[in-house]
């Protein structure tokens, strides 16, 4: 069920499905999930602008959303994870932040939907 989104700087160059299998790795890792239920969606952004814009650095934004129920310390240890992976690709300058949520389990829903 873990959906990771990771906004970032449309050009920043770094290798998405290395990324993607470390973020993996750690939430199966941290959180005792199937990889096969993990979803990754990268969305680059045309526009970004980091403080007064002179700083010329790239940003990317991480959320990691995971079913409600996992201690503080097993959310902060996935942030932890993903700072890490990000930090290990990236070879420009950039501002990165990390969030994990946890979606209510009363309501979500997640299905395969296969198409007409």
């Amino acid at each position: 069920m873990p959906q990771i989104l990771v906004d970032h700087s449309a050009a920043l160059d770094f290798d998405r499905a290395g990324l993607a299998a470390a973020l993996h790795r750690a939430i199966t890792e941290v959180i005792d999930t199937p990889v096969t239920d993990c979803k990754t969606l990268f969305r680059p952004a045309a526009l970004h602008h980091v403080g007064d814009g002179t700083s010329g650095e790239a940003a990317v934004l991480v959320e990691v959303k995971i079913l409600a129920g996992r201690s503080t310390a097993q959310r902060a240890a996935l942030t932890d994870r993903v700072l890490a992976a990000l930090r290990d690709r990236l070879a420009e300058p950039a501002v990165i932040g990390v969030q994990v949520t946890e979606l209510d389990r009363d309501t979500y829903r997640f299905v395969h939907h296969p198409g007409h």
